[in-house]
């Protein structure tokens, strides 16, 4: 992980807008969206279906671009990037959770951790050790040699954050972690998204419907109309 200087954010959005064909009409998403979020910081971001929240997560993790504005990771702005620079970048700076973990079927647990460490050309035995101590940091060690489909559902979504992990991201990005989950696994799931941003500074950003992430988080916002509102500060557990 990457350690930013001074008090620059790990990420920062920048008068960020996008709009696309509603009918004959043009709807706006984003408008003029502004965001920073520092190292060590988890963010939750709540809203409405439809508001745009995949998009904020789809632009802070490089997936797509902005109508206008900026995207800066770590100080390095992204705008004039041509894709396979903000692929690299992406690559070596954010890691996006998602909420069905988006496993690959045939691959077990420590496969799916070495096969982001083959993506980044580390040597297979590098990879592997590293794969295993964080499957059993995330308290799934046993269960290394499990294809997905032999696993429980929160055992599915540590592996996912255990993956996003191996690559040490400085951006952690969180698509509805714990929408498929039951509410005891929910917690487990939100406490180890805080721990991991706190042990491994991470700015962290988690959009959700679900309503336990945000006590865990240290801003929540809220987006609506194209426009993030600060809720306020939470009694950061």
């Amino acid at each position: 992980m990457t350690e930013n200087e001074g008090n620059t954010p790990a990420l920062a959005l920048r008068d960020l807008s996008v709009s696309v064909p509603d009918g004959q009409q043009t709807r706006i998403l984003l408008d003029h969206v502004n965001l920073e979020v520092a190292a060590g910081e988890l963010l939750a971001i709540t809203g409405s279906s439809g508001s745009g929240k995949s998009t904020l997560l789809a632009l802070a993790g490089l997936l797509r671009r902005p109508d206008s504005g900026e995207v800066t990771i770590c100080g390095e702005r992204t705008s004039d990037l041509g894709e396979r620079q903000r692929t690299d970048l992406r690559r070596r700076q954010v890691s996006i959770v998602y909420q069905s973990a988006n496993l690959v079927p045939s691959l077990t647990a420590v496969e799916q951790l070495e096969l982001v460490g083959h993506i980044n050309r580390e040597k297979r035995k590098t990879a592997r050790t590293r794969a295993e101590s964080l499957l059993e940091e995330l308290g799934i060690g046993d269960r290394w040699n499990q294809l997905p489909g032999r696993m429980s559902g929160g055992e599915r979504q540590r592996v996912g954050i255990a993956r996003a992990l191996m690559s040490e991201p400085s951006v952690l990005l969180a698509d509805e972690p714990v929408a498929s989950l039951d509410p005891e696994l929910s917690v487990q799931i939100a406490e180890l998204l805080a721990s991991e941003t706190r042990s491994r500074n991470l700015a962290t950003v988690i959009v959700t419907h679900d309503e336990v992430p945000l006590n865990y988080a240290h801003r929540h916002l809220h987006l609506e109309a194209g426009k993030l509102t600060d809720v306020g500060l939470a009694d950061v557990r």
